[in-house]
């Protein structure tokens, strides 16, 4: 079995997932869907978090732009997903510095 192929990040990529990641808040919803598998619901989220669901909608699109997670909308549910594979391009690239 090979090994995953490394993506490549651009430097606007880059930019966007440091954005991201530095919110505390962002860094912990990060955290909590990595650790569900294979997919963490919005619920799921909100249920350990204190805060607004407006807050948490915000703080999950900038994960979303920085390409951090992926969502699966089901009817008006949604399922988050994390990028293992952009996270890794990150720390990688993050390593280089």
């Amino acid at each position: 079995m090979t090994a995953p192929e490394s993506i490549a990040l651009t430097d606007r990529q880059f930019t966007l997932i440091a954005r991201a990641l530095a919110d505390p808040r962002r860094y912990e919803i990060l955290q909590k869907i990595g650790r569900c598998n294979p997919s963490c619901a919005c619920s799921d989220i909100r249920s350990c978090l204190p805060i607004s669901p407006a807050t948490l909608s915000h703080h999950m699109k900038e994960l979303e732009n920085a390409g951090l997670i992926d969502a699966q909308r089901e009817g008006k549910f949604v399922n988050y997903t994390l990028r293992r594979d952009v996270l890794q391009a990150y720390l990688d690239r993050l390593s280089e510095i």
